[in-house]
């Protein structure tokens, strides 16, 4: 394992994983400072996803990780927790696609609603190819065509809004938060060159928007929905160049579940960021891929929108962490 890309990263990549996988990313970086004198505070660059987003945005304005035992459950995840009710059901409201009634024959659609109720990332990616084309214009268009489904529904997510503006980070060059454009499929990567005009809070909520669970956040004149509709990791947004050392937290390759639709999600977005990895590679950068081991996995269970998951995540995280900076 290269130290230098586990414990001094020129740049973090915080993937999607709902309000279990936004835990166990601060738990994982809370064990890695507590025991390798890590500072994640000073990392050169961030990517965030998703609730990877409201990790990063946490680290860019200045703040440590919570630690487990120096935090409420209920704010063992300190970003989508407060918007999800107490009885671990994240809010839904299904699409009127014509087989959403009592008894009617499940559909991709449908299926893929509820997977991301209970998942909390990539409410699309399974039902658009995402893995296997990322960014090709036929993948965008089978994305939007999903996302189309979804206008108008969902809760507002005015509590991570709030939280994620009190804590004053900016877009200052060194974040960077992916959301997907509701209407034409494609990624958008706030903060980078190029990108429209939004607060850090802004781009948090859009990249955490989970079709059908929360809704779309509109920025400008375009709404934008959860950045795991185009990819978990959105590694290839990082700026990488020869010799940069990359740090990616990947709660979702460590799903549970052992159903077949469950087993299917897991591979093609492991299928999604080896690719993402093999292409930093190309460009000469160092990467180091983290997924949740075998004790964290068993903590942080299969319903990755459990609130009641999130303490046992935190804690399975940062023994993990720590694991690592002892290895």
């Amino acid at each position: 394992m290269a130290r230098s890309a586990l414990l001094r990263p020129d740049v973090l990549v915080l993937a999607g994983g709902g309000i279990v996988g936004e835990a166990w990313m601060h738990g994982v970086l809370a064990g890695l400072e507590d025991a390798g004198g890590a500072d994640f505070r000073e990392v050169e660059a961030y990517v965030g996803t998703s609730a990877g987003s409201i990790v990063a945005a946490r680290l860019a304005s200045g703040r440590r990780p919570p630690r487990p035992g120096r935090t409420s459950a209920r704010h063992a995840a300190p970003g989508f927790a407060d918007e999800v009710a107490a009885d671990d059901e994240p809010p839904v409201s299904p699409p009127a696609d014509g087989d959403a009634g009592a008894g009617a024959a499940r559909s991709p659609v449908r299926d893929g609603v509820r997977d991301a109720a209970r998942h909390g990332w990539a409410a699309s990616a399974p039902l658009t190819g995402a893995a296997l084309a990322i960014s090709a214009p036929a993948g965008a268009l089978a994305r939007a065509a999903v996302l189309g489904r979804a206008a108008g529904r969902g809760h507002p997510l005015t509590q991570l809004e709030s939280r994620v503006a009190r804590w004053g980070a900016r877009f200052d060059g060194r974040l960077r938060v992916c959301a997907v454009d509701r209407r034409s499929g494609r990624r958008k990567v706030f903060g980078a060159p190029g990108a429209p005009t939004a607060t850090v809070a802004e781009a948090v909520c859009a990249s955490c928007a989970i079709p059908w669970v929360f809704s779309p956040v509109t920025i400008g004149d375009r709404e934008y929905v959860d950045g795991g509709a185009w990819s978990v990791t959105n590694l290839d947004a990082a700026r990488v160049g020869r010799g940069t050392h990359v740090l990616c937290l990947d709660p979702a390759a460590g799903l549970g579940g052992r159903d077949r639709r469950t087993a299917a999600l897991r591979s093609a977005l492991r299928l999604a960021s080896s690719l993402e990895i093999q292409g930093l590679r190309r460009r000469g950068a160092h990467v180091l891929h983290i997924a949740p081991d075998p004790r964290a996995a068993g903590a942080m269970g299969p319903n990755y929108m459990a609130p009641s998951r999130a303490a046992p995540a935190l804690a399975g995280g940062y023994a993990q962490g720590r694991r690592l900076a002892a290895a």
